[in-house]
């Protein structure tokens, strides 16, 4: 099936469109998505609790390295995207062709998949938490509905194609800016102290550490895997070259929207935190700022932030799935059930949940360990995207590569750096 996406006579394959011709508006619509379904992992439960954190610390003092965050994720997620693009297949894929044995093949899929257990521990925690704020339900129980749910989610996936399970994601992705949202439409920051909050600066040893959580929660490699993924399964698995320019375009547009999004929303809960927050005892954990949100702000919108919360639990735990299912595919080349690929990347969060751990802490442990993630997913993507073998004509530009270097190495940096102030507190 085909279909024209400009005047001349260019087609690409279209198996996952909705229809067969639409007009340039909806064209563009249709090429849209994928990075708005990957930018759901920037606004996981972990970056909840970073931005939650910072800001009733330390108030608008670490808004500048929220923004720096987004502004780095904006190159990682579109490289990550390019690449499934123009060569039609997913990072796990393209590094499964290129490993030399099938011992080292086997080695990186237990990092990436260690990965994606770090990931769903933080995301049915803080689904787990929300449903405890709204309902009152016990840890464990919430923790079930919401690995039930993520994996209804990617039956939707498997059985009626992306477009479908993309809208979905979207929606909770909607829910998610709303809840976390109107608190600062409620009570807006100071405008003083917004503008002193986009100067780079530290107060002391703690701000870094929170900065560097921040960035850590920003960045996560199960997005880079997922993002490639999720473009491949948009386009083809058989890019037409003549096509790609054009795909290209549209996902930068993609990504900034998406980078836009989640980037204003993550400044939104620094803010929420810092204007209402500041200074009052008990923050330091989710359920000590709904209750502290409400107090200020009243039930509604603490009720809000729950459901914000619970959508950005789902969301991002049905894409962590996704991801940890396209690692494994991709890396090993097998395929097993739905219900046992949910099973391995579910039972941790659920073990933990059941022993009774702080979901704070959880958390926050949760975030360190997919530091170690970090190197393993964005160096091979900044290293496979600038070679002409695989990239062809759409390989990086040396400036491309350049800031893709500059930021792996920072990253990496900061994520050891976080590692040994976690250990040392």
């Amino acid at each position: 099936m085909t279909k024209e996406i400009s005047d001349a006579t260019v087609v690409i394959d279209t198996s996952a469109s909705p229809s067969t011709r639409l007009p340039p508006a909806k064209r563009l619509l249709w090429m849209l998505g994928p990075a708005l379904v990957a930018g759901v992992a920037y606004l996981d439960p972990g970056n909840v609790a970073a931005n939650m954190s910072a800001g009733a610390q330390y108030g608008y003092l670490l808004v500048w390295v929220v923004i720096s965050g987004n502004i780095m994720a904006w190159l990682v997620q579109y490289l990550s995207a390019k690449l499934g693009v123009v060569t039609g297949k997913s990072l796990p894929e393209v590094l499964r062709e290129r490993f030399g044995s099938r011992a080292g093949r086997l080695a990186y899929w237990i990092q990436a998949e260690a990965v994606a257990m770090a990931t769903d521990i933080a995301e049915v925690i803080g689904g787990a938490v929300a449903l405890y704020l709204l309902f009152g339900l016990p840890l464990l129980a919430g923790g079930l509905i919401t690995g039930v749910i993520s994996m209804s989610l990617l039956l939707i996936q498997s059985r009626r194609g992306p477009w479908v399970f993309e809208r979905i994601v979207i929606g909770l992705l909607l829910i998610i800016a709303v809840g976390f949202c109107a608190g600062v439409v409620i009570a807006p920051p100071e405008a003083a102290g917004l503008a002193g909050g986009l100067i780079p600066r530290f107060a002391d040893t703690n701000s870094v550490l929170l900065a560097v959580s921040i960035l850590g929660a920003t960045i996560m490699p199960h997005a880079i895997y997922a993002h490639s993924s999720l473009a491949r399964d948009r386009f083809g698995k058989v890019p037409n070259m003549l096509a790609i320019p054009r795909l290209l375009r549209a996902t930068r547009w993609d990504v900034s929207i998406a980078m836009l999004i989640a980037g204003s929303v993550n400044v939104a809960m620094l803010l929420l935190a810092a204007v209402n927050l500041a200074g009052v005892e008990g923050t330091e954990s989710l359920e000590g700022a709904h209750a502290a949100l409400g107090a200020a702000l009243g039930p509604v919108i603490a009720t809000l932030f729950a459901v914000g919360l619970l959508a950005s639990g789902l969301a991002s735990t049905a894409v962590g799935a996704y991801a940890g299912a396209e690692i494994m595919a991709g890396l090993l080349h097998r395929n097993i059930s739905l219900l046992g690929r949910r099973l391995v990347t579910l039972a941790p969060a659920l073990v933990i949940l059941a022993a009774g751990v702080d979901p704070t802490l959880a958390l926050i442990l949760s975030q360190v360990a997919l530091s170690f993630g970090i190197p393993f997913a964005l160096i091979p993507l900044v290293n496979l995207t600038a070679r002409t073998s695989v990239m062809g004509q759409h390989a990086n530009r040396w400036f491309t590569t350049a800031a893709g270097i500059l930021i792996s190495v920072l990253l990496v940096s900061l994520n050891v750096l976080l590692i040994v102030l976690t250990i040392r507190g």
